[in-house]
């Protein structure tokens, strides 16, 4: 097994052997161009992703900056809106949603490390994938971590840390990121806590 298809496994593996080393240099390669691009040039900037990211449906905005490790493993569905710096550690496959809205600086970690010392000198990593529902409002600053799934129409408060998997129709928040209630019929009256529509 290569070093690609153990991390790929959930298999720990060395993520600065030379396949992977030159595919991250190639998705920062991409991600550079796409990060200093003028806000203007929206199609180019459209362009990039299509060809970094494994899938991405055909209506999606992100916002510079965004990082991701190596790109083919994020798939998004459509309607997808991810604010300023946005980081995507893929070292794993990142599955997201139809209408899904990221605040700024939501980071999705794949990859982590081991907790003994003498593997982490070794340079030994591991990832698990992230799978995230449709309908999904992360808010801002919020952190998910590997292995992780986030069920559908779940609203995530800003600043969470995601350590566990969040059912669907629910709200979750905190650190550690626990459900406070479920998502109800009167919440669609409501635009923010008690304020109603008119």
């Amino acid at each position: 097994m290569t070093e690609k298809e153990k991390m790929l496994n959930g298999k720990p593996y060395q993520s600065f052997e030379k396949e992977l080393s030159g595919e991250r240099q190639h998705a920062k390669e991409m991600l550079f161009d796409f990060n200093h691009l003028h806000p203007a040039e929206i199609e180019q900037r459209n362009e990039i992703i299509k060809k970094l990211f494994g899938k991405i449906g055909a209506n999606f905005t992100i916002e510079s900056p965004l990082r991701c490790d190596y790109g083919y493993n994020i798939f998004i569905g459509e309607n997808f809106y991810a604010n300023y710096n946005c980081i995507i550690l893929d070292c794993s496959k990142v599955t997201i949603g139809d209408n899904v809205l990221f605040g700024p600086s939501v980071s999705l970690y794949t990859a982590g490390h081991p907790v003994h010392f003498q593997l982490r000198n070794e340079g030994i990593e591991y990832a698990f994938p992230i799978e995230i529902g449709n309908n999904v409002w992360i808010g801002g600053g919020t952190f998910v971590n590997p292995g992780i799934t986030i069920g559908d129409n779940v609203v995530i408060g800003s600043g969470s840390i995601v350590t566990k998997s969040i059912p669907s129709n629910t709200v979750a928040v905190g650190n550690p990121c626990k459900v406070i209630r479920q998502i109800t019929e009167e919440d669609y009256h409501c635009y923010f806590k008690n304020l109603k529509m008119e």
